[in-house]
């Protein structure tokens, strides 16, 4: 096993210089970064953002050339459907996975005519790991949620079809994500109504000391 720390810088090229011969990089690793940007510290703010997006891009610049120079590999980048939708306290999070989702379809067209792939895994709401379990909060109701080993398969697929992106999370989610995606607009005044704020304050709180 290899360890690395991606929120120091040089992190992300180490850990890739470190871990040797890899042919599929799956970048899953991410701070939540909930809460108002003004309360978090400008520290706080840079490690989210190295930690989230920076480091995948630096794990891919680093990795990409040599399995372009092998033919084969894939690259696997775990956004979310924050990715696609705004919502309160989420601010420096979701610019992370929108960030990465538009760098990620841009590169696998730079990659295309190499033989690696790049792909996007977008989860929704995760039960039984992740920032809501970690915070001990539940997710919005009537929406449904995910698990990890659901998460996983969608990896593998991804993978092994060479899929751009791959949304998982229960039909009414993606459904919702998609709306909100066209209708940023009503999206926004729908989650206003729905409590949304109500119950990001309590993920970002229980989420405050993973800055």
């Amino acid at each position: 096993m290899v360890v690395g720390d991606l929120a120091k810088p040089g992190g992300a090229e180490k850990l890739i210089k470190d871990a040797g011969n890899v042919d599929i990089l799956v970048a899953n690793a991410a701070l939540p970064a909930s809460g108002k940007l003004d309360d978090f510290s400008s520290e706080e703010v840079q490690r989210a953002i190295r930690v989230n997006f920076e480091s995948p891009i630096l794990m891919a610049r680093a990795l990409a050339p040599k399995l372009a120079k092998k033919g084969e590999g894939h690259l696997v980048f775990i956004s979310s459907l924050s990715g696609k939708v705004g919502s309160p306290r989420a601010a420096l999070y979701g610019a992370t996975k929108f960030g990465l989702r538009g760098f990620a379809f841009a590169l696998r067209e730079d990659l295309h005519a190499s033989g690696v792939g790049v792909s996007i895994v977008s989860p929704g709401f995760v039960r039984g790991a992740g920032m809501w379990a970690d915070a001990e909060v539940d997710p919005p109701p009537m929406i449904g949620t995910t698990t990890p080993a659901k998460v996983a398969r969608a990896v593998a697929r991804a993978i092994e079809r060479n899929r751009i992106e791959i949304t998982v999370a229960p039909r009414r989610q993606r459904l919702a994500a998609e709306f909100g995606y066209r209708h940023p607009e009503l999206a926004a005044r729908v989650q206003r109504r729905g409590g949304a704020e109500r119950i990001a304050s309590e993920l970002a709180a229980g989420q405050s000391d993973k800055r």
